[in-house]
């Protein structure tokens, strides 16, 4: 592989102008193609085979007036109460709203109180009517009894004729009026047993409106201080409506203001799309910085950062044409973006930092990017490979949106690793010898060395060390035990955000539930006969799910036309992220084969809640699978790049304990709130649903990056003649720096999307940032030089047998060495060994090839 990279960097090196010229004819290409064909993206998660996206399904099919996304927004008046100019605003306001395309209807907060208050009035008025229907009962009974004893005293004269005075003339009269006594009274027995059975049904519909009144609970549409929750309803799920209808409700909604009411909008209607926002941009600036001060020349730090917004440009205008095709969720570019610009940056500096310094060593201009191709550039390509490797993997997950990002960020880190072995050496050639600034060139001949004397105090004492790497790690990672993972909602907005102020309305004058109520759906064994037995069957179910601990309310909202489907909105008790909504939707799927067996009916549960539960369940599911698949592909990589069996578990342990950092703190400050002032952190809660199995697939790839590049050293110098422990040092101190460099440009680049407008990547920027930081100062840069050291030649041990069916991927260059002028046995760089002793008594030395 050094062979073939060495021929490409001196092919891209004399022809620098046409690689620079095809580079910018792909990348107006894929421009072009994006601007033809890309769509808007969508924020939405979906699960297919999910029972919640199921009853989703079949809701949309029997009530399709039911389905269809809702968005909030909440109404304040500033006199206290809305006055009648107020509510005339509003409804032109309400009448624009549903003339918007994709909008099904707007649920007016004053006509569902109306409902709501009506039907108090109702119950209440058929209260009275059922007294007073009891009372014409009890009246037309002793009526009854009345003439059923006149009756009886009739037929009693009848007997007392029949046997006294059978041919008196009284006798016809008296059996008439027996007889015609019996015929009223059989009538009104019948209108009284007609009147008892309507009582009847009066009472049973009148405690079911009580139920489903009483299931309602303490549920308001317009507060008394003022405040009304109204909804609107698109003819699909909120994720998939149009950016451009979306922006027409706040707008269309400005002009409240003049009528002297405030409308703030939950994120189902404010959440963005864009791919860029500032926080990025400064991310970027910070790595500027990071590599002029590493590099000391504008234009050396200037190559680096145009090849990876060069690799960016191409593979996100790629990703974005493709949108053509399939739906692409708003994180996936911006994933693609945080990693592209990252390992971008990253590979292109490898690549430079080693042309400098072979430049400075006296090799000649195009031999030199050659050569830098050839060994830098193979570790580009096992870097570029293991990082791949970690996110194609995340096709494994149940969630079709991981494996959607997993491929684009792959695409896009495959794209940086061509653009750093083909662009930057045909940069490097046009660049010539500026790529070292005049200073650099006056320092040429001082023999530098970086983290000399650190590594030397890593390694002094080595189980000290390695065994307070281990113990800071685990108490950075104690947070982690606490995580807990939802997907995200208002409260996870920026403070001062219409979606946040809007969410924090919801809970003080709603109810915190009110902000993601779930959706049962009861499908009926066999329709209802009517009206009354449909309210029947929803006084039923509502007592029963109000039985479940957790409900707050339950809100019946929709019936089919045949009657044999009803929904129903269960609002909790808790909000949607809090630790309690998990439990109680775990209850209610636990309880709906119960109730449904009990009504007579199967019971769906949907809606986002339902799907945080659903998704972060599956999730948990398929993370082993994914690490195995991480893992073990990784492994069998480093083992054939570094010939090894030990070299590789060192690295994925150390890589245990930069992921447990990294969740601890993010916990830390995203759920806990610790420093959140800082990070912009207004509602604690729990983590993103997908973030784990994301994380450990971005930081796996990234973490053997440095492993990659520090070790590699070691194992350079190691097979180019030095001691395992000479190795160790010199290793280090041949890529101390670079690295160095390397992790502070990733962790400022993942850091700017702290602040990223997407709320759902701010934690994961955070927890980048700081795995990055963990993983390259405490776990490649301390704790791999002291276990190596720990380890001596039994780091590079490896049978016989499987080093000889292994390929040689030859990341060392020996190839290339070996065809170097004054290459000596046992020395192919041409520099002789060097030991330890000669490590203790003077300086590192540095191995330039």
């Amino acid at each position: 592989m050094a062979l073939r990279l060495h021929r490409l960097g001196r092919w891209c090196a004399t022809h620098a102008k046409a690689v620079l010229a095809l580079w910018l004819v792909v990348l107006v290409g894929v421009g072009a193609a994006a601007l033809a064909f890309s769509r808007p993206m969508t924020n939405e998660v979906t699960v297919p085979g999910s029972e919640f996206e199921q009853v989703l399904d079949d809701l949309q099919t029997s009530i399709p007036e039911a389905a269809g996304g809702f968005g909030t927004v909440v109404l304040h008046s500033s006199q206290g109460e809305f006055t009648p100019r107020q509510r005339a605003a509003i409804d032109e306001v309400f009448a624009e709203w549903e003339d918007t395309p994709h909008v099904k209807d707007v649920l007016s907060p004053f006509d569902n109180q109306q409902q709501l208050d009506e039907s108090a009035t109702t119950l209440e008025e058929g209260e009275e009517e059922i007294t007073s229907g009891q009372e014409q009962l009890d009246d037309a009974w002793t009526q009854i009894s009345e003439a059923q004893g006149q009756v009886d005293y009739g037929k009693a004269w009848i007997e007392f004729f029949e046997e006294n005075d059978p041919d008196s003339d009284r006798l016809p009269q008296i059996r008439q009026q027996v007889a015609d006594g019996q015929e009223q009274l059989a009538e009104a027995k019948e209108e009284y047993e007609a009147g008892e059975e309507e009582l009847a049904d009066g009472r049973a519909a009148h405690r079911a409106g009580e139920s489903v009144l009483a299931g309602a609970a303490d549920t308001e549409f317009v507060t008394d201080d003022g405040y009304a929750l109204t909804q609107i309803q698109f003819d699909t799920n909120t994720h998939s409506v149009d950016p451009e209808v979306k922006e027409a409700i706040p707008r269309i909604g400005a002009q409240l203001q003049d009528a002297g009411v405030e409308a703030e909008y939950s994120v189902e209607i404010t959440q963005e799309n864009s791919l860029v926002g500032p926080g990025e941009a400064v991310g970027l600036v910070v790595a500027g910085i990071v590599l002029l001060i590493a590099l000391g020349s504008i234009i050396a730090a200037g190559l680096p950062i145009a090849g990876a917004l060069l690799g960016v440009g191409v593979g996100l205008a790629g990703a974005m044409a493709t949108t053509h095709f399939f739906d692409m969720h708003s994180m996936t570019p911006a994933l693609a973006l945080m990693l592209g610009l990252a390992v971008g940056i990253d590979y292109s500096l490898f690549i430079v930092n080693r042309h400098r310094n072979q430049l400075l060593g006296g090799h000649e201009m195009t031999d030199s990017i050659a050569h830098a191709v050839g060994t830098a550039g193979s570790a580009v390509v096992v870097a570029g490979t293991t990082v791949a490797i970690a996110l194609m993997a995340l096709v494994v997950a149940p969630i079709p949106l991981l494996g959607q990002m997993g491929l684009v960020a792959a695409a896009t880190v495959a794209v940086a690793v061509a653009v750093a072995l083909t662009l930057t050496p045909a940069l490097l050639g046009l660049a010539g010898r500026r790529v070292i600034s005049r200073r650099g060139w006056q320092r040429a001949g001082a023999d530098e060395e970086h983290g000399g004397g650190y590594v030397r105090g890593v390694t002094r004492r080595p189980g000290l060390v390695v065994a307070a790497v281990i113990l800071l790690c685990g108490v950075v990672a104690v947070p982690a035990l606490s995580l807990r993972l939802a997907l995200p909602d208002g409260s996870s907005e920026p403070a001062g955000t219409t979606a946040h102020r809007a969410y924090v309305q919801v809970d003080e004058h709603f109810g915190a539930g009110a902000n993601g109520p779930i959706i049962a759906v009861a499908d009926l064994d066999e329709p209802a006969a009517d009206q009354d037995a449909v309210l029947l069957e929803q006084a039923d179910l509502v007592d029963r799910l109000m039985a479940v601990d957790g409900v707050h309310a339950v809100v019946p909202f929709g019936v089919a036309e045949d009657r044999q489907t009803l929904a129903f909105q269960v609002v909790t008790e808790s909000g949607p992220a809090d630790a309690e909504t998990a439990q109680t939707v775990r209850e209610l799927n636990a309880s709906t084969a119960a109730i449904g067996r009990a009504t007579d009916s199967q019971i769906g549960l949907t809606g986002q809640t339902v799907a945080n539960v659903e998704v972060s369940r599956q999730l948990a599911a398929a993370l082993p699978t994914y690490l195995a698949i991480v893992i073990g592909l990784s492994l069998v990589l480093m083992t054939i790049v570094f010939r090894s069996l030990l070299v590789p578990l060192v690295a994925t342990a150390g890589f245990l304990l930069s992921v447990a950092a990294s969740f601890g703190a993010a916990v830390a400050v995203y759920q806990w709130g610790w420093l959140g002032a800082i990070f912009a952190v207004d509602t604690p809660g729990p983590m993103l649903s997908f973030m784990p199995i994301m994380l450990i697939g971005v930081l796996f790839g990234l973490a053997m990056d440095y492993q990659m590049f520090l070790v590699s050293g070691m194992r350079e110098a190691y097979t180019h003649g030095s001691t395992a422990r000479a190795a160790v040092r010199t290793g280090f101190t041949h890529g101390a720096k670079v690295v160095l460099a390397a992790a502070l440009i990733m962790s400022a680049v993942f850091a700017g999307f702290i602040f990223a407008h997407l709320t759902m990547i701010r934690p994961i920027g955070f927890a980048l940032a700081v795995g990055v930081l963990v993983d390259a100062l405490l776990v490649r840069m301390t704790l791999t030089p002291a276990v190596m050291h720990l380890l001596g030649d039994s780091a590079w041990w490896m049978p016989r047998w499987l080093d000889r069916i292994l390929p040689n991927l030859d990341v060392e260059g020996a190839a290339l060495e070996a065809q170097r002028p004054g290459a000596t046995e046992g020395s192919t760089t041409g520099v002789e060994p060097v030991t330890s002793d000669q490590l203790e008594a003077e300086p590192a030395h540095r191995v330039n090839a």
